[in-house]
């Protein structure tokens, strides 16, 4: 599933299609993706403009004037693409197109139909149950160490587990949250209520280095992540830890001390146990 740089990937290539614009037309072509569309979900957005494409976690959100908020999940499969003119027949899995004045077309492309899209405003955009219980970006203003060690504190649970909960840091998965384990030197089977001072400062650094770098590489494509523009992402070729079971830990620089896999919780976990503690 796209985790936060996919998805700020994603929101950053359909800027330029998308704000500022009018919505000149919106096709629907299912009755429901992971969940139904609302009741007149083309009408609504049909002739109003974009002021804003921002996101909140894993979630994108289309601010549209007069105060609706489309908020949009890619979901596991799911990617929006940006066709600026003349787009072709749309293929079995083409769902929705947004359509604008301009001549763009912005077309959702989801095979297993586990994306979403629904409606609020901005009023109750906050109190939004998609919404609501998210915590803070990681990469916004809100957080930092002490923020981090707040959420951690009295916590008996592993911090890979804490980490993936959306109430604790907002938008990390599987991935990022094996690389900045790794890139902290932080075990993925510590408790996270241990994870307080020098480690939180560590883990809160390489928690953004990671995101930075991974929104800079265009997001990770190991199975469906595409930009707007049709590229790829890179960031899966610089991975240090995940998917690198067996391999030479970087950082040891020692044959004798390889990545190893557990799993937790469901989820496969990289790391290196000799020099993440």
């Amino acid at each position: 599933m796209p985790e936060l740089p996919e998805v700020e990937t994603v929101r950053r290539g359909l800027q330029p299609a998308l704000e500022g614009q009018i919505i000149k037309s919106v096709t629907v072509r299912c009755p429901k993706l992971r969940i139904p569309f609302p009741k007149d979900f083309a009408k609504r957005l049909a002739g109003k403009k974009v002021e804003q494409l921002s996101r909140r976690a894993k979630y994108l959100l289309m601010h549209m004037e007069g105060g609706g908020v489309a908020i949009i999940h890619l979901g596991m499969t799911g990617h929006m693409r940006v066709i600026s003119s003349n787009a072709p027949i749309p293929g079995k899995h083409d769902h929705v197109d947004f359509c604008t004045t301009a001549g763009a077309t912005v077309r959702f492309h989801d095979p297993r139909r586990f994306g979403l899209m629904t409606l609020t405003t901005e009023k109750n955009l906050a109190t939004h149950k998609l919404i609501k219980n998210i915590g803070p970006d990681p990469l916004g203003n809100d957080f930092n160490d002490e923020v981090l060690s707040a959420a951690l504190k009295g916590r008996a649970t592993p911090i890979k587990a804490a980490l993936l909960d959306q109430k604790t840091v907002a938008g990390l998965g599987n991935i990022y949250v094996s690389e900045s384990l790794f890139r902290s030197g932080i075990s993925p089977k510590r408790q996270a209520k241990t994870v307080q001072g020098g480690r939180a400062e560590k883990l809160t650094r390489a928690i953004q280095d990671v995101l930075r770098d991974a929104i800079e590489a265009g997001g990770s494509t190991l199975k469906d992540h595409v930009q707007p523009d049709g590229e790829l992402g890179y960031f899966q070729h610089h991975f240090k830890v995940y998917g690198k079971t067996g391999a030479p830990c970087p950082t040891c620089d020692d044959s004798a001390h390889i990545i190893k896999k557990i799993v937790q919780s469901g989820r496969s976990t990289f790391y290196c146990s000799n020099c993440q503690r």
